[in-house]
């Protein structure tokens, strides 16, 4: 049977005249994109924010490489009639290097390498011959490069007494000022700090930032952030990485804050947070 040329006329004829026909975006409709839009740039500045703060204290205890991202932030929003607005925040994830596996190796008497440290250094502390004392010192500083710095030595540790003389003066001149205190939560799960670091800067994006969000009294904001690690495939059932967080507010909690009946704080108690 052939084909009805008058049937594909009608067709091509009546497809243009339909998709002329379609309404321009309405005029508030574009605003509220923008302001979504806008929303989405602050949202991934906070993820970013939140990494960054993790990275400078991950600095003060670990080789500046220790850590790695494994991407940059992502953030979509929509807008959910009914509902309010919903924010999908994809959440680069932290991977260590070799550089935080040395930092976590433990020595054959148990002891973590940040413990094994400050014992040399309590030793080296005690020894008396300033030759023999800057030696160890070098040696020990070249062991923290590897490493990572590590916390001071205990205050508790007696030191022997030492003869005054101008080579101990010298010497004491040139110690270099003592490392920051570990922070043993950021070196036992780098993750949960990380994740907390983001949740504060996405909870506080979400109060000071969503006024020009159309979210009605009745209505939610909602952001849920995920890790942008995908499963692996070759292993069946693996979920063992991706990781989800849920935050959402009432808009009638959004607009107190914005009329200081709230103060942040209260502000940060009425946003419900759920992980899964």
């Amino acid at each position: 049977m052939k084909p009805s040329l008058i049937g594909l006329a009608i067709v091509i004829g009546i497809a243009p005249a339909a998709f002329a026909q379609a309404p321009p975006p309405d005029a508030d409709q574009v605003k509220a994109r923008q302001k979504i839009s806008m929303m989405e740039s602050v949202l991934e500045s906070a993820v970013a924010n939140g990494a960054d703060s993790l990275m400078r204290r991950v600095r003060a205890v670990m080789p500046p490489d220790a850590l790695m991202l494994t991407g940059a932030p992502s953030a979509r929003g929509f807008r959910l009639e009914g509902y309010g607005v919903f924010f999908d925040v994809e959440v680069p994830a932290f991977r260590p290097t070799m550089a935080w596996t040395l930092r976590q190796m433990v020595d054959e008497n148990g002891l973590g390498a940040v413990n094994a440290v400050n014992q040399l250094k309590t030793y080296v502390a005690t020894v008396q011959d300033p030759r023999t004392r800057a030696s160890l010192q070098t040696a020990l500083r070249r062991l923290e490069l590897q490493v990572g710095p590590v916390g001071p030595v205990p205050s508790d540790v007696p030191a022997r007494p030492q003869a005054v003389n101008a080579a101990t003066v010298n010497q004491q001149a040139t110690v270099a000022p003592p490392a920051p205190v570990v922070d043993l939560a950021l070196i036992e799960d780098p993750n949960g700090a990380y994740t907390r670091e983001v949740s504060v800067a996405i909870v506080d994006a979400m109060i000071e930032n969503s006024g020009p969000l159309p979210i009605a009294d009745n209505e939610w904001l909602m952001v849920a952030a995920r890790d942008n690690v995908r499963p692996d495939r070759l292993v069946p059932g693996d979920t063992s990485n991706i990781s989800s967080v849920v935050f959402r507010i009432r808009g009638t909690d959004l607009a107190a804050y914005r009329a200081g009946r709230m103060t942040l704080e209260e502000t940060r108690k009425h946003v419900e947070i759920k992980q899964f």
